[in-house]
């Protein structure tokens, strides 16, 4: 089995055992116990979703400091197109490239420019006719890690490119080294993101070996230092902006289905709403769809946990900042770089496997239907699982008993005291009072 980096990460101190983020972890991560959460490693796909609803803010994630800049000697802004919809009454986006300029950087490369050969290369691969349809998106990680380990019969649907900020990664360094001369070790390809998993993307990467992007800091940490840089001014001299409206789309959802110009594709944002297309994709109940495109958080990537604005809002103002640009200023030309392709097969992480020998695994799946049945059915998480049956799995795999169901202990609590009565009540006459008689 895999090693695994996490970009989710918990703080006990500040957890309280509250189980709120038990019953929304997707892949049944997050047990309680002892009065605190507790990640399970293995389940964990960094969707950040428990970041979202913790009410102590317990759950943290993980990313690198804006002073990681001062680790190289060129450093490349790779901003994410939910960049462009953080900021009030913006209509040029060359205010935010030149500002990130300003404040630092030597160079901008948008991920949106990247994003834009990737809706290209898609539709030249979906009119080949070589994939099985429909494909879902590879651009979310969280989605392809719950692909891998819940829904491993969909991973041979899922789109062999690379996630465009990786792509813009790759072309920015290479466009850097050409400029400058200087070697790849020395150029930081610096990714300003709107979530946790671009990390997790990052450090453990699908798809591809390594990955040539050298940090991730956080949309939220960039964004109020610039503020101060952002002028109206500062959108003249050099031009930055070299993507269109296809591109920038790509930062809330439907933008990426959009850019592929074709009809047949549904779109889906949420953990939850996600989850319930997989699972009818599973069921071959979307043979009629040639693309799906899927995003863990609310509203696409503008509802990363790394943003500062409402998701919503952020779409609208998406909707503005790309109202006067060119529909598209990128394409792959003839063929598709290689560069572009995955170059590792995505594999299926059996986490959820209960043992590698099928007769025992099939043993110990009867025990957990047995266990199951006996508890109230009500996937209260009070146990600190997020159900009944799995609370039956944990009893199977040794990690906890039973008696950890409130109702089923309170069933042989009220037994308990039933035979006491009982026992009580035949206690001879001879054997009552006080013995002075």
């Amino acid at each position: 089995m895999s090693e695994f980096f996490h970009s989710v990460t918990l703080d006990r101190e500040l957890c309280h055992g509250c189980i709120n983020c038990v019953k929304r972890c997707p892949t049944e991560a997050i047990r309680v116990r002892d009065g605190k959460a507790k990640i399970l490693s293995d389940r964990c796909i960094d969707c950040g979703e428990c970041i979202r609803i913790c009410p102590h803010h317990a759950k943290k994630p993980i990313f690198d400091p804006l002073s990681v800049m001062e680790d190289y000697e060129y450093t490349i802004a790779l901003p994410a197109p939910s960049l462009y919809g953080q900021f009030n009454n913006l209509d040029d986006v060359e205010i935010i490239l030149r500002a990130l300029v300003d404040m630092g950087f030597d160079a901008v490369f948008e991920v949106s420019r990247a994003a834009e050969l990737v809706s290209d290369a898609t539709r030249k691969m979906l009119s080949e006719g070589q994939l099985p349809r429909p494909v879902i998106s590879s651009a979310c990680p969280a989605v392809v890690r719950l692909i891998r380990v819940r829904f491993p019969d969909l991973i041979r649907h899922i789109l062999p490119l690379q996630a465009p900020v990786e792509v813009a990664a790759r072309l920015a360094k290479k466009e850097a080294m050409e400029r400058t001369g200087l070697p790849a070790e020395k150029i930081g390809c610096i990714f300003i993101s709107p979530c946790a998993a671009k990390v997790t993307a990052v450090k453990m990467p699908l798809g591809t070996k390594k990955s040539a992007i050298d940090a991730v800091v956080a949309i939220r940490d960039v964004y109020p230092k610039m503020l101060g840089f952002m002028k109206e001014e500062n959108a003249a001299g050099e031009e930055y902006l070299s993507s269109g409206r296809m591109g920038i789309g790509w930062g809330s959802s439907g933008g990426e289905s959009a850019a592929l110009l074709n009809d047949r594709y549904l779109a889906a944002d949420g953990i939850e709403n996600v989850i319930r297309v997989l699972e009818d994709l599973e069921d071959e109940k979307l043979s009629a769809v040639d693309f799906v495109e899927l995003n863990a958080c609310a509203g696409g990537c503008v509802g990363g946990v790394l943003t500062v604005e409402n998701p919503y809002i952020a779409k609208a103002k998406l909707k503005r900042v790309r109202k006067y640009l060119p529909v598209s200023c990128n394409r792959v030309g003839d063929g598709i770089p290689r560069q572009m392709k995955f170059d590792t097969e995505i594999q299926y992480e059996p986490v959820l496997q209960l043992d590698e020998d099928v007769v025992v695994a099939l043993k110990k799946l009867g025990q957990i239907e047995e266990i199951s049945h006996s508890f109230s059915g009500l996937d209260c998480a009070a146990c600190g699982a997020p159900s009944c049956k799995a609370l039956a799995e944990d009893v199977v795999r040794g990690y906890n008993t039973p008696d950890a169901c409130v109702f089923l202990l309170k069933d042989k609590m009220q037994s308990l005291a039933s035979s006491i009565a009982e026992l009580e009540g035949k206690i001879p006459d001879t054997f009552k009072g006080d013995g002075r008689d």
